[in-house]
């Protein structure tokens, strides 16, 4: 099947009160046209075609990567005159599918099965019926059922104002039947637009059969106009992915306080307290315990690691089995603890192996380092791998213990068992078994008087 993907994304959403386009507007860390381009491109043999307008650059440049067909809408006139821009790309024998950069939840599954009603003799509508549908177009049906038409809200009689299913604005239909009808649409209406659903008309009056399909949600269509309603969708969206999670058997304590804003996979009895932020592609292993307020990148974490509250990780990193993270640590990317590590409160690590059993218990920085395995590092302890120009590395060998307010000044290593005492400053390698002490010698002056105030 060909099929022409038309994603309608020109206009300015003024109400958004933003320098940024409104399509780029992120839900679930995301653009709003990311989560559009992701649905489509899953249906088979879509071409996409991006018509844009407001802010077209940063829009192209946000997806430069992704092979689309980007159209040109200078002026706006109404949704028939964006889909005209269009005509000329459109392949002879092929599918129409018309979606919008604001409806950032439709699913593939309902595009395809409205799809699947498009034929030489049909098109296909998507609506949903609305407690209150002010500000929508009204379906209007026959004493048949047949659709008939749409009535945009402003040019409404009192009595199709009552009409509780409306449009979507989500279409599809013919190549051929799309140019048939496009130049036969004028903007005789009170805003003076060339309106997309006076299709639904010239269907009618082409003896074409006019299908509709209704979504599993309503929000699957809702649109963003301002950022009320971008939030209301970023909870919805939020919520359908713990009740996921709950399903798969993961304890989220408060699902109202959870953000997943990528890709979580999970194992069995995972338990994520409150405020925990999980961005990237993330992997939990089975037990693992999330405590509350923790933001987490692009992790890989094993079996029954505990992350305790407060923690930041910045991925890629990896946590082995058996590993202890926080309070309060942050572990920047290419972190990597393995089986039993620990890594304490106020603990920041970067580009650092830290080897099974290994602690690393509070109050230090470990960044471009290769720890062994049960290597104790005290207090206070700093990694000096940076010289204002490149980064050294720093070893510290199996069963190396590092005293408290140490600074390591890299390259350097410590080697297995060695000790390093309290307060050193070890910029020469230290061999192994052997004691380093690099400090100032304490002296006491008992002629030295406290000053006083005056």
């Amino acid at each position: 099947m060909l099929l022409d993907v038309l994603v309608l994304a020109a206009g300015k959403g003024t109400r958004m009160r933003s320098a940024l386009p409104k399509v780029l507007h992120n839900l679930a860390g995301k653009p709003l046209l990311g989560h559009v381009f992701e649905s489509v491109a899953d249906l088979d043999g879509a071409a996409i075609n991006v018509i844009v307008g407001h802010g077209r650059d940063k829009i192209q440049q946000t997806f430069v990567d992704q092979g689309l067909n980007w159209i040109e809408q200078s002026s706006q006139l109404g949704t028939a005159h964006a889909v005209q821009q269009a005509i000329p790309y459109l392949r002879d024998g092929a599918k129409v599918l018309i979606v919008y950069g604001d409806v950032p939840l439709i699913k593939s599954s309902t595009l395809g099965k409205m799809l699947a009603q498009v034929g030489d003799d049909a098109m296909s509508l998507l609506t949903v019926e609305l407690v209150d549908p002010s500000g929508y177009g009204r379906i209007v049906r026959n004493t048949e059922g047949e659709v008939t038409g749409i009535i945009e809200q402003k040019d409404a009689a009192p009595e199709q104002l009552l009409i509780g299913e409306v449009n979507t604005g989500v279409m599809a239909m013919t190549a051929a039947d799309l140019k048939a009808w496009l130049p036969k649409i004028n903007n005789d209406n009170a805003q003076q637009e060339y309106y997309l659903t006076d299709l639904i008309s010239l269907a009618r009056t082409a003896g074409r059969h006019i299908n509709t399909y209704v979504p599993e949600a309503v929000e699957e269509v809702e649109g963003v106009n301002s950022r009320a309603q971008l939030v209301a969708l970023e909870r919805y969206y939020q919520r359908q992915i713990a009740n996921t999670l709950l399903d798969n058997g993961v304890t989220i304590i408060d699902p109202s306080r959870f953000d997943c804003r990528g890709e979580l996979q999970t194992g069995q009895d995972v338990l994520i307290d409150i405020n925990c932020i999980f961005e990237g592609h993330n992997k939990l292993g089975n037990g693992v315990l999330i405590g509350p307020n923790c933001v987490i990148k692009d992790a890989t974490i094993g079996d029954n690691v505990t992350i305790k509250a407060n923690t930041v990780i910045e991925g890629p990193v990896t946590l082995e089995e058996d590993v202890q993270v926080g309070p309060f640590a942050r572990l920047r990317p290419h972190s990597v603890l393995d089986r039993g590590a620990k890594v304490g409160n106020f603990v920041e690590t970067k580009k650092a192996k830290i080897g099974p059993g290994s602690k690393i218990s509070h109050l230090s920085y470990v960044g471009d380092a290769v720890l062994g395995s049960e290597v104790n590092v005290g207090a206070g302890t700093i990694t000096c791998n940076y010289d204002g120009v490149n980064k050294h590395l720093t070893e510290i060998d199996d069963g190396a213990f590092i005293g408290s307010n140490t600074s390591l000044v890299a390259p350097v290593s410590v080697g297995k068992n060695a000790t390093v005492g309290a307060g050193s400053t070890i910029s020469r390698d230290v061999p192994a078994n052997s004691l380093a002490i690099a400090r100032g010698k304490q002296r006491s002056l008992d002629t030295w008087k406290r000053p006083e105030k005056k």
